[in-house]
């Protein structure tokens, strides 16, 4: 087994990929997203961070998360949100239905893939990309035209904010403008 080591940085940036167990599409279900967003505001209230960019796709998710100073707790907290949102979902048997004879035998649901995939964010050009990044997966998925066009997304908020003009990556008009080529990130994006 490798050995894998998490990078813990007190009041770090982080970078996190987050999916389902064989990718199944339960944010699909608007109530799942809605659960999820409880779940994280119950996880901020306990543990106060900061979500700087979201965005939740029907399998995965992708969050940018400042923790405050000092503090390098990033996995509790996902961990803390991965239990609260399956302790939401409806008592329906899809969890036992999900989950393997190991997860059962570890007292685990089939809900969420073990691991989840995380990067150090390392300056202000490091966090522009992955903004970027997270706010045009919906369209590089095809599940939207355009970042504005996808709900379960901090994409509005961050147009508010001034970090974009509402038409940044929109093919509403069009083709999109400019260059959207995000290969480069392939190995501090987990997907």
């Amino acid at each position: 087994m490798p050995n894998y080591r998490r990078a813990y940085v007190p009041g770090g940036t982080y970078f996190l990929t987050i999916s389902t167990e064989s990718r199944i599409p339960l944010f699909a279900d608007t109530a799942n997203v809605t659960r999820l967003r409880r779940a994280l505001e119950i996880v901020r209230a306990e543990q106060p961070f900061e979500v700087v960019a979201a965005v939740v796709l029907p399998d995965h998710m992708h969050f940018i998360w400042a923790l405050p100073r000092g503090d390098a707790g990033f996995s509790k907290r996902v961990g803390r949100m991965k239990v609260l949102f399956t302790r939401a979902l409806p008592a329906t048997g899809t969890q036992r239905q999900l989950a393997s004879p190991s997860r059962t035998a570890h007292r685990e649901s089939g809900v969420w893939q073990r691991r989840f995939w995380e990067h150090v964010i390392r300056d202000e050009q490091d966090l522009e990309r992955h903004v970027d990044y997270i706010h045009y997966n919906p369209v590089k998925h095809r599940l939207a035209t355009c970042p504005h066009a996808w709900a379960a997304s901090s994409f509005r908020q961050c147009s508010r904010k001034g970090w974009y003009e509402l038409d940044w990556g929109c093919s509403c008009r069009g083709p999109a403008v400019g260059s959207l080529d995000f290969a480069d990130m392939a190995s501090t994006v987990g997907e």
